[in-house]
């Protein structure tokens, strides 16, 4: 008999990042990074190939919790690319 997963543990609140960033239990990886590969048109199993190190259900809970989600993913991923782009202005100005 195969062994079930409840996917609720696959996902978990890094407090110790912004705002308390989800990530994939047990590693460094954010759900928001698996949402970036995912808008960038790669699907899961790309998505697994590029990310070895994670596996298929992990990828698919981080696609399960971003499609619930994505309106705060969203907006995470959009003020990081803000705050990217306003770096990078500064940067270039003072050269």
């Amino acid at each position: 008999m195969a062994t079930l997963t409840d996917i609720s543990t696959l996902i978990a609140i890094d407090p110790s990042r912004p705002n308390g960033r989800p990530i994939i239990a047990g590693t460094g990886t954010s759900v928001r990074r698996i949402a970036g590969l995912y808008n960038q048109g790669n699907n899961a199993e790309e998505i697994a190939r590029r990310l070895n190190h994670l596996t298929i259900t992990q990828i698919y809970a981080a696609l399960t919790y971003y499609h619930a989600n994505r309106d705060q993913i969203d907006e995470d991923i959009a003020a990081e690319k803000t705050a990217y782009e306003q770096l990078a202005k500064q940067h270039y100005q003072s050269l």
